[in-house]
């Protein structure tokens, strides 16, 4: 069997393995939709009175989009890594054809089709719910992909060096809720303490927020880097991030248990 033979079957097995977790479906598709209706529809703040979610609607896209782009790779893929070591799957996997690289690109497929359809989803209930007018820029599935790759590397590394699929769901929670409200989604770096302000930086999730900030809604006016237009730049910087933390996420999983 071809490597793209491989990939496909593994690429299948995950999704009918995703779908039979009715628990799992609901909450990866409905927990950003609770998040849009408390935040986005019912706790509203005039614009400009400088206070949380005062900004327009169509500036926290980024953030509702960063709920499944973040939580769903790091969570999924963290358990699942986790669920296999559990299992000793692994040394099974170790005498098939299929690669260590294979298996986790197969699982970002998964996730990368999961999240598209929520993202879909979000994006029709944050303008159907707030109104909000946002730019439907071709480059928001780039940032999405590209996202659900950065975060499934990190995800496998979680579940690679956790010591049970509870503890990587714990690791990835502990991880993904800070990330979510400091790395310019809900929160602007305004309206952080000054010395904190070089940190938001670190986090991958800054360069996604600050990207699809700046195709889906311009008047945001998000800062160009080097010069260069800021929906290419972070777009860059992102991918760059994402194959770094894919190998290693890929190297991470182990061969035997």
């Amino acid at each position: 069997m071809s490597r793209l033979g491989r990939v496909r079957a593994e690429t299948g097995a995950g999704w009918r393995s995703f779908v039979r977790r009715r628990t799992a479906v609901f909450f990866t598709f409905f927990f950003p939709v609770i998040l849009i209706v408390i935040f986005g529809a019912l706790v509203r703040t005039d614009p400009g009175d400088g206070g949380l979610f005062a900004e327009s609607a169509a500036f926290y896209v980024p953030g509702y989009l960063a709920v499944v782009v973040l939580f769903t790779p790091l969570s999924r893929m963290g358990s699942e890594v986790a669920r296999h070591r559990e299992g000793n799957r692994f040394e099974k996997l170790a005498t098939t054809p299929l690669s260590r690289g294979e298996w986790v690109l197969a699982q970002t497929v998964v996730n990368a089709v999961i999240i598209g359809l929520a993202s879909v989803l979000i994006l029709g209930l944050v303008v159907l719910l707030t109104g909000a007018d946002i730019v439907f820029s071709p480059f928001l599935i780039p940032y999405v992909l590209v996202g659900v790759v950065c975060f499934c590397g990190i995800g496998a590394m979680l579940g690679s060096y956790t010591g049970s699929q509870d503890g990587a769901i714990a690791a990835s929670n502990a991880i993904a809720l800070p990330l979510l409200f400091l790395s310019e989604t809900f929160i602007t770096v305004e309206q952080l303490p000054g010395w904190f302000g070089p940190f938001v930086d670190l986090s991958p999730l800054t360069y996604f927020a600050r990207g699809v900030r700046a195709v889906s809604y311009p008047p945001a006016e998000t800062q160009a880097v080097a010069g260069v237009d800021p929906a290419v730049a972070n777009l860059a910087i992102l991918t760059a991030i994402a194959v770094v933390t894919f190998a290693l996420g890929a190297r991470s999983i182990p061969q035997t248990d």
